[in-house]
């Protein structure tokens, strides 16, 4: 039987805009380009599973307007299972303005729309499908209500949660995700979350082991160049980076979200699975936008291919 992703979380249509430096407050400037692409952490962790070959159940909500059917659209296209992502009447689609730098660095607003019609009740509604699933994905782009339920009902079912605490907010409650397997925050969401430094890699490590404390299972700091972090009770193992001119770091966390769910769900092996989900993430800011970036698990197998140390070498 084939392993399978549920991912309860949001959508986004991406309205992306390069700039050769960010506008000063107050300050008008003529941009070389702009794009419109899918996205939505949601949508884009269940997009780079997808496309690695996983088979993906999508629990999500859209607008009623050309946004969500276009969505709709891309969710068939990728093959993943949709039938529980609805239109919410009379609501727009959530969309996500961002701004990329000539350095490929990003500022991203997010309006969640129809996110914010996913309750709980939709997830109860999906579980006939969910039960089905090996891990669940969450991030915090839907009602925190809706989020929390999904923890407790997995975990009163024995379903293996990964969260990635994104955006992150000071009004998530630590005691009600303390049953999530796997926590898997950047360093400025670990330092929300904690309200400790995390610029180092000792300061998230230790930040990440007062998470432990609070009851998860194990932390995933991801350090933007400079790797990821796997914090448990019995180890600290460092992620190594994969050297890349990065183009665009949009959507980079989903990348390597999705595709350490993909490994992790075939082969349940953690370290090799965060390997595979470096270089993945690594590929994606290589090429602009979000899910656009995301490789095709052949387009993967060569990337990893030219990474490969030469025979013999040390």
């Amino acid at each position: 039987m084939t392993a399978r992703i549920g991912v309860i979380g949001s959508n986004m249509v991406d309205l992306v805009t390069t700039v050769d430096r960010m506008p000063r407050l107050g300050e008008t400037l003529a941009a070389p380009a702009f794009a419109i692409g899918p996205g939505g952490k949601g949508a884009n962790q269940a997009a780079a599973a997808a496309k690695l070959g996983a088979d993906v159940l999508m629990v999500s909500r859209v607008g009623d307007d050309l946004f969500g059917a276009e969505t709709l659209r891309n969710f068939a296209a990728l093959g993943i299972d949709a039938r529980h992502v609805r239109a919410v009447p009379g609501t727009s689609n959530g969309v996500a303005p961002i701004f990329v730098d000539r350095n490929g660095d990003n500022s991203i607003l997010i309006v969640k729309g129809a996110n914010d019609h996913l309750l709980p009740a939709d997830v109860d509604e999906a579980v006939p499908d969910l039960l089905g699933c090996d891990l669940l994905l969450l991030q915090l782009e839907i009602p925190l209500d809706t989020v929390y339920h999904a923890i407790d009902w997995a975990h009163a079912h024995d379903k293996p949660v990964l969260l990635n605490p994104a955006p992150a907010t000071e009004a998530l409650s630590l005691d009600r995700i303390a049953a999530v397997d796997l926590l898997m925050p950047n360093q400025t969401e670990l330092s929300i979350l904690t309200g400790m430094p995390a610029g180092t890699r000792s300061e998230a490590e230790a930040a990440a082991r007062h998470l432990l404390a609070r009851g998860m299972g194990r932390v995933v700091v991801t350090l933007g160049a400079n790797g990821a972090l796997l914090v448990t009770p019995n180890e600290t193992w460092h992620v190594p980076p994969v050297p890349v001119r990065a183009r665009d770091t949009s959507g980079a966390g989903d990348a390597f979200i999705g595709a350490f769910a993909a490994h992790y769900v075939r082969h349940k092996d953690m370290h090799a699975a965060l390997g595979q989900a470096s270089l993945y993430a690594a590929h994606s800011v290589t090429r602009p936008g979000t899910q656009t970036a995301f490789a095709s698990r052949d387009e993967f197998t060569a990337f990893c291919l030219e990474q490969a140390p030469p025979k013999g070498a040390d």
